[in-house]
């Protein structure tokens, strides 16, 4: 090894230290973590945050990373690395060490603020921290922001490096004219679906025999990964040989199944990491968009296609025997892809639920841009979701307060669902022409398709961005118009429009 890229490595090899630290506190915190907690765990991760945040601003590794730029003898993947810590350098050293320490803990005590004012319907109780949270997430913004940049641009940036707002709003624009309407016929056709049976006395522990199943099903790894609860279902990893997912379970039996499903097309793109890069920074996915790819694949253009459940009604039947006895698998599969407008995101069908992320980027917008009262979030949350789904929230729990996110800094984060729905429509096309998409579902033959996912997209991780990745998989440069023509096709058919 490189004399120079020796000294960098070992420094890294301290951050990835301290972050997987931090990631073990963020999954016991959404998991096990006594209620009490909190406010004590906070200050341990202000303090591991700060010693990340002085390892990489530091001389040392600044040093390092200027000296692994005049190299010229190293391999791609090194190069990769030293350009990603240089970027993450960048991203921190413009920050004071102290705001950044104690935006660290601030985040951290957030989550609980904002749960505990979720079940208690108050969002005035969680409101001064979100306004403290969106203070500092604008001024380390406006911190990394270039010249004519707008700020959220810089937000938008960290979860996904080629999209910006103009390319948002021209997305988004596309979904609003083309979804809407759908949405329109689809509710105004006579075509009625019965989905009543899929809520009811659904024990909770044979849900969580089927979640299992599933997600090993699907090719979750579970030497490698574990399956716990969280009230937010949700992803993490140290590296792709410890994988962790979570769900919750509802009297709602398809509500688990899915979010497992989801939760485990996140775990698959970690447990594909090449065995090369992982636990270094271009070890993850490239993006949350790609990320959100991927999840939205396997929930959606896999687990709700009924090709899938060819193979495994049955055993659904079997499971569920007094409430699926009477229901044919055509009828299990209309249900589950019924279109129904609904106040909560995640419970949303496949049609509406860009509606619903589309509702959230308008807002983000609004915020970072100061053009809304933080007090009349709640109202204007629910202005947009009786203009655009027609349905408005009664409590503060399905509507301003429902999603995690903003409790934990996720400004910009939320266009990445849309953007994930457009990507996998975009590889699903392409993986047509390839293969017998249908039939491999129907033979249950799902490592062909994982494994072409993993070979084209997983073991990369950042060594590309997401627009590479649809270029040399696809041939194409990002193209919404898959996305859309994938739901007019499904759901046209499925409601005989």
């Amino acid at each position: 090894m490189n004399k120079n890229y020796g000294r960098l490595t070992s420094l890294l090899e301290k951050t990835m230290a301290l972050q997987t630290a931090l990631i073990l506190f963020e999954w016991d915190n959404e998991t096990l973590a006594p209620e009490d907690a909190g406010s004590y765990t906070a200050r341990v991760i202000g303090t591991l945050s700060g010693e990340y945040y002085g390892i990489l601003t530091g001389e040392e590794i600044g040093n390092a990373i200027s000296a692994c730029e005049k190299e010229e003898g190293l391999f791609p993947v090194e190069r990769a690395i030293v350009k990603a810590a240089k970027e993450e350098r960048e991203n921190l050293i413009c920050i004071p060490s102290e705001e950044y320490r104690e935006n660290a803990q601030l985040v951290a005590e957030a989550a609980k603020v904002w749960s505990k004012a979720r079940t208690d319907e108050d969002f005035d109780s969680f409101a001064p921290t979100l306004e403290k949270v969106i203070s500092f997430k604008k001024k380390f913004a406006s911190y990394r922001q270039k010249e004519n940049q707008p700020l959220y641009d810089v937000m938008l940036a960290e979860n996904e490096k080629d999209f910006n707002t103009e390319l948002l709003d021209e997305f988004f624009g596309q979904l609003k004219e083309e979804i809407v309407p759908l949405l329109k016929k689809i509710t105004e056709s006579k075509k009625t679906i019965d989905a009543s049976f899929l809520t009811g006395n659904y024990p909770v522990e044979k849900q969580k025999k089927m979640a299992g199943f599933l997600a090993e099903y699907v090719g979750f790894d579970f030497k490698k990964g574990v399956l716990s609860i969280s009230a937010h279902p949700f992803t993490t990893n140290l590296h792709n040989r410890d994988v962790r997912i979570t769900t919750s379970y509802h009297d709602k039996m398809d509500s688990s199944m899915f979010s497992v499903i989801h939760e485990a097309g996140h775990g698959l793109y970690e447990l594909g990491i090449g065995d090369d890069i992982t636990q270094t920074l271009v070890g993850q996915g490239t993006s949350m968009g790609m990320h959100e790819s991927q999840s939205r694949f396997f929930e959606n253009i896999i687990g709700r296609n009924g090709a899938f459940w060819e193979p495994l009604y049955g055993k659904l039947q079997e499971l569920y025997p007094d409430q699926l006895k009477d229901i044919s698998r055509t009828q299990f599969v209309e249900a589950i892809n019924k279109v129904e407008p609904s106040l909560i995101r995640t419970e949303a069908d496949e049609l509406t639920y860009s509606l619903h992320i589309m509702i959230r980027y308008e807002i983000e917008k609004m915020i970072i841009n100061d053009e809304i009262d933080l007090k009349k979030l709640p109202q204007i949350w629910a202005d947009k979701y009786e203009e655009y789904l027609g349905v408005r929230p009664e409590k503060f729990s399905e509507g301003i307060l429902q999603d995690i996110h903003w409790s934990q800094s996720s400004f910009g984060y939320f266009p990445s669902y849309a953007l994930g729905n457009a990507f996998g429509a975009q590889f699903y096309y392409h993986m047509k022409k390839e293969m017998d998409f249908e039939e491999l579902l129907r033979t249950g033959k799902i490592s062909v398709i994982r494994d072409y996912l993993r070979d084209n997209i997983h073991k990369y991780g950042k060594l590309k961005t997401s627009r590479e990745i649809l270029r040399d998989v696809t041939g194409e440069d990002f193209n919404p118009g898959y996305f859309i023509q994938y739901l007019k096709e499904k759901y046209g058919k499925l409601y005989e429009l």
